[in-house]
């Protein structure tokens, strides 16, 4: 977190200065040290010293070096606590941001597969068995919406974290004329904290975005699911890129999905360290405690994981080909249209509807070598039937998809305007 704490000490040198708390000379010196050191950080030459514990003491104790005694005016009116709690939370405001970005762009990849699909008949599953016809752009557009929650949720993540604790002390305050507000509003916080004790010891925003982290883990989780079976030679629905998939070492015809796989394997991973970062604060007393040097391993290595997983489920979704000769034929199985022919039977001839289940039933499942398509007593129902009755809002009708792509297209036009990606 050196960016955020070099960037939080310079807007408290700045604002210490134009509070007359030091001098203005004074705070342009350790301002302009803070900024040689962030160059040091980032060109590799910064001469790390592990017996200082932590990001601050180090940035400190260079700060010596090169400033000499004006450096330990830069802690007046701070202490590592209130410090600590403001770098995490603009760490976890920056990389909520960026997790966002990375849904929308996994959002897009889902569209435009949708949108190639939104006609492509696709078998749909309930306890992966077949259950009824559906076009293979509706079961993509089900993982939109579950990324634009996932979306809310991280950009919720980052307004939990908008909140400067800086100025809290170590716990109840400080007895300088801080301008705490300034401070905010330079690091780009919306407002500041009410309650010193509670802003020291306050994580809640770190639970948040792992929330939302093991939350979208678990739908990548599912999509990873979905594809390992699709792509499978039973299935063969669709064929992932070689970029996306990998050959075995001993068997030549193999292509395995192994980043479906290692996404799927790395959900539990984020649900860990959100189970990890409850357990951590579940027994503190108030204020700050050691114990919550323990919050920042978790949600950093939650972070990169996840953002990776987006990143890598983007491109393989995008790069997927889809068989539709194959999946359009396992779609055409008769069995799929039994819940239509039902439907026919008491629409059109005034069938009880258990009546008309029973009756459909027995042609599919029962003795009879006749196909229930076949039967001259039973509706003929094809899958492109079957798919274009189910016309309303949220079904799978190519009609209903296509509307729903266009929409999906103009909430990823409105998140651009908001600076989401």
């Amino acid at each position: 977190m050196y960016a955020e704490d070099i960037l939080a000490s310079a807007a408290h040198a700045r604002m210490l200065g134009k509070q007359g708390i030091i001098s203005k000379d004074d705070a342009a010196a350790i301002i302009a040290g803070l900024s040689d050191i962030r160059t040091e950080i980032e060109d590799g030459t910064f001469p790390w010293r592990p017996e200082l514990e932590d990001i601050h003491m180090n940035v400190e104790a260079r700060l010596f070096d090169l400033i000499g005694e004006v450096a330990g005016k830069l802690h007046t009116g701070r202490s590592r606590n209130d410090q600590v709690a403001t770098d995490f939370r603009l760490y976890v405001m920056r990389r909520a941001s960026e997790t966002v970005a990375h849904c929308r762009r996994l959002q897009r990849a889902l569209l435009d597969q949708a949108e190639q699909h939104r006609e492509t008949l696709v078998p749909g599953y309930t306890h992966l068995q077949r259950a009824q016809p559906i076009v293979f752009g509706h079961a993509l557009m089900a993982y939109f919406e579950m990324l634009g929650r996932d979306a809310t949720s991280f950009a919720s993540a980052r307004e939990s974290a908008d909140v400067c604790p800086l100025g809290s002390g170590a716990l109840a305050g400080t007895t300088y004329a801080l301008d705490r507000e300034a401070v905010a509003s330079e690091l780009g916080f919306s407002r500041i904290s009410d309650n010193s004790m509670d802003a020291v010891s306050d994580r809640d925003f770190a639970l948040d975005y792992l929330f939302a982290a093991a939350k979208t883990m678990a739908h990548l989780s599912r999509l990873a699911e979905d594809v390992v079976i699709w792509s499978s030679q039973e299935f063969g629905f669709v064929r992932l890129s070689e970029r996306y998939s990998t050959g075995s070492s001993m068997m030549p015809q193999k292509r395995n999905p192994d980043y479906a796989e290692l996404i799927r394997g790395r959900s539990g991973r984020v649900t860990g360290a959100l189970m990890s970062m409850l357990m951590t604060l579940k027994g503190l007393p108030m204020t700050y405690n050691r114990d919550l040097q323990e919050d920042k391993a978790q949600l950093m290595d939650a972070a990169d994981t996840v953002v990776s997983a987006l990143e890598a489920a983007a491109g393989m979704v995008s790069e997927m080909q889809v068989d539709i000769v194959r999946a359009e034929d396992a779609a055409s199985d008769p069995a799929l249209m039994a819940t239509d022919m039902a439907d026919i039977l008491v629409r059109e001839q005034g069938v009880p509807f258990r009546e008309a289940y029973a009756r459909v039933k027995e042609q599919v499942m029962g003795d009879s070598t006749e196909s229930a398509s076949e039967n001259a007593d039973m509706p003929k129902v094809t899958a492109r039937d079957s798919v274009d009755m189910r016309d309303v809002h949220g079904g799978t009708a190519p009609g209903q998809v296509s509307a729903a792509v266009m929409r999906g297209y103009g909430e990823l036009d409105a998140a651009r305007l908001r600076g989401e990606w």
